[in-house]
């Protein structure tokens, strides 16, 4: 018998003074048996950093041509595909033939994060559509801790930082850009 998700649910409140953008989103996600906290917080963060009324979760890691998020436009073209991780060039070249816009958050220890870098970076240098955050391990740890069944979150965005603030924990976020040149 296969496992099922853990389905989690978040209201995120979000202050968004970098776009302008002020909303609160009633959420859910669905933790995959395969998936940590900390990669559906990382989800969460990314929907946060991103939110808008198109931008949708998908289903995640049982399908291997959709990302963790994406945001269609109104004639069904892929406006954003986001993706959660180190996922392979192939993954990241395909997602930037088929969205305008693709958006990395990266995660993980130096010791991952470095290795996978410096073996796909001459292959993404070619793709001008892809832009990539990186989350650093700190902010992973703080991420984690907000990770309840029942979220009630506000997000506050403003000079690329990222304020979680939840009923028992608050974390602080930088996702720093990372450049493929």
């Amino acid at each position: 018998m296969a496992l099922k998700s853990t389905i989690y649910k978040a209201t995120l409140n979000i202050s968004d003074l970098d776009r302008q953008h002020y909303a609160e989103y009633p959420l859910t996600l669905a933790l995959h048996p395969s998936e940590t906290e900390t990669r559906m917080m990382i989800r969460l963060l990314a929907f946060a950093l991103y939110a808008d009324e198109a931008l949708s979760f998908t289903r995640g890691l049982c399908v291997d041509d959709e990302p963790d998020l994406w945001q269609h436009a109104p004639n069904g073209e892929i406006e954003r595909w986001i993706e959660v991780g180190l996922p392979s060039e192939k993954r990241l070249r395909k997602a930037s033939s088929r969205a305008k816009e693709v958006v990395l958050l990266a995660y993980g220890t130096d010791q991952q994060f470095d290795p996978w870098f410096q073996g796909v970076r001459k292959a993404l240098m070619r793709l001008d559509n892809l832009t990539i955050l990186r989350i650093n391990e700190n902010d992973c740890e703080g991420l984690t801790a907000l990770a309840e069944r029942q979220m009630r979150l506000q997000c506050t965005i403003q000079d690329a930082e990222v304020w979680l603030t939840g009923e028992s924990a608050s974390a602080a976020v930088v996702p720093r850009p990372v450049p493929v040149v």
